[in-house]
């Protein structure tokens, strides 16, 4: 391992480079318009979770915003255990990205840009540390911002349109929570700043069907549910729906599943985190452990 990198290592130009000194160019259009996309997926232990499934969904957005990073899926993967086996990192947070790149002067027209690639390992990011999740978030559903529609921007490409979602964490912070989750226009919950939101209702587990991500640990959440024997039902989840659930929990590859033990300033349950959330935690950890989800890091000498 290379002790330079060890606080992550990036992908730039075909080069690998400490995290700290990784640079794009200030014109590509990634930066200056938002044109692009990206996944994370994380390592654990020394395997990536769910990586097929991470890539699946890279090359769908790709595709869905006409994108063509210059390397394919096979050498996105090389990439990838690269930045984390140069890295030395065994937990970590995996970054891929593709962006429409550099227009020559005063080009505009986005079919004649080379589009880019970058990828980086850095050690693994929670959106909830573990001493926040033994207490529980509190999370506040946002009243002056909403999820912009997906008419404009298609939630389930991965995107950096992160305006509504900041605006939303930094009406949290004002209301003394946590995070927050945003409703669409019709006032239906959506989704916060890089999570999926889950809620106990009436005996049955809910999220949202539309106008979120198909995060990589929600569609694991609902196939560790069903194989608990857990109801669930993926469609419109009205505010109310969350004000009365008897647990909530967020989802992430930053994080997993975290428990939500206030909304609005209000107990959830019984103010704790909830039988069901702690089970399908157990289980989700469980499986980075190792079995059919789990690929091994290609580490120097391994």
């Amino acid at each position: 391992m290379n002790a330079a990198l060890a606080a992550g290592c990036a992908y730039v130009d075909g080069q690998y480079v400490p995290i700290a000194e990784a640079r794009i160019p200030l014109l590509d259009m990634g930066f200056s318009r938002s044109d692009c996309t990206y996944d994370v997926v994380a390592v654990w232990q020394g395997g990536f979770f769910r990586l097929d499934a991470h890539l699946d969904r890279f090359d769908r957005s790709c595709a869905c915003l006409q994108l063509a990073p210059p390397v394919g899926r096979d050498e996105v993967a090389r990439i990838l255990h690269e930045c984390v086996g140069r890295s030395g990192l065994r937990d970590a947070y995996v970054e891929m990205i593709a962006t429409r790149g550099v227009p020559n002067a005063g080009e505009r027209d986005p079919r004649r840009i080379t589009n880019r690639f970058y990828a980086y390992a850095i050690p693994y990011v929670w959106i909830a540390n573990l001493d926040q999740q033994a207490k529980g978030l509190h999370l506040a559903i946002a009243r002056n911002v909403e999820r912009i529609s997906p008419r404009a921007v298609d939630p389930t490409v991965k995107n950096f349109h992160w305006g509504d979602l900041v605006r939303g964490l930094f009406e949290a912070y004002d209301r003394a929570a946590d995070n927050a989750v945003l409703v669409d226009a019709n006032g239906f919950i959506t989704e916060g700043p890089g999570f999926n939101v889950f809620a106990c209702y009436r005996g049955q587990l809910v999220t949202p069907a539309e106008g979120v991500l198909h995060g990589i640990t929600r569609q694991t959440v609902l196939e560790l549910a069903a194989a608990e024997g857990i109801t669930v039902r993926v469609g419109r989840v009205e505010p109310e729906m969350l004000r009365e659930a008897s647990e909530i929990f967020l989802t992430s590859t930053a994080g997993g599943l975290m428990p939500v033990t206030l909304l609005d300033g209000q107990a959830v349950g019984t103010g704790e985190p909830g039988a069901m959330t702690l089970r399908l935690r157990e289980r989700y950890w469980d499986a980075h452990r190792g079995g059919q989800w789990v690929t091994p890091v290609h580490y120097p000498g391994g």
